[in-house]
């Protein structure tokens, strides 16, 4: 009976201290941590038109060319591929974006950026793109910034949303428009 009790006893306390110390091991904090940015940006209004979720790297003294190299896919960000998410009817260009998630890619230029919708979700980074998935692409316009952290920000214009993704001395703006605007 002496020995059950022991046995027990250890038993317990092996459980409760394996228990406690898996419960203190957190992950370290990314060195790109996640964002959203949606439109309209005010958390207290919950009707969306558009959302943004991606990963903010850093330059930390490094060239944009280096890592968003000019004519290449970029994942728009760091680790998983950006998503964004219309949750209205949306046209990009002449192409209607219908409600739902999609990957965020982007092809930076010195002159352009191009910004690329397309139907594959859950990538990581930009190795798994592939062109046939895409919705649309469409043209940004390049302005001079000055972001030390990849952000992206939207902003309301006539009949529409204008997306910015800004990151070092490059801010690229293309529009989403109102589909129902636009044929009146």
């Amino acid at each position: 009976m002496k020995n059950l009790k022991s046995t027990i006893l250890f038993c317990v306390l092996a459980l409760m201290t394996s228990q406690f110390s898996f419960s203190q091991e957190f992950k370290k904090l990314d060195k790109s941590p996640m964002d959203v940015a949606s439109f309209p940006s005010s958390y207290k209004i919950s009707d969306k038109t558009i959302k943004a979720t991606y990963s903010r790297p850093q330059l930390k003294g490094r060239a944009l060319s280096k890592l968003a190299p000019n004519g290449k896919v970029w994942r728009t960000g760091a680790n998983e591929a950006a998503q964004i998410t219309f949750y209205k009817p949306m046209m990009a260009g002449k192409t209607l974006i219908e409600p739902g998630t999609y990957s965020l890619f982007t092809i930076p230029g010195e002159k352009q950026w191009t910004v690329i919708i397309n139907s594959e979700i859950n990538l990581w980074g930009a190795y798994y793109y592939n062109q046939k998935n895409d919705i649309v692409r469409v043209q940004a316009s390049i302005t001079k910034g000055e972001t030390e952290a990849f952000s992206i920000a939207f902003s309301e214009v006539e009949n529409g949303t204008q997306m910015h993704l800004g990151w070092g001395p490059v801010i690229a703006t293309t529009t989403f428009t109102n589909p129902r605007r636009a044929r009146e």
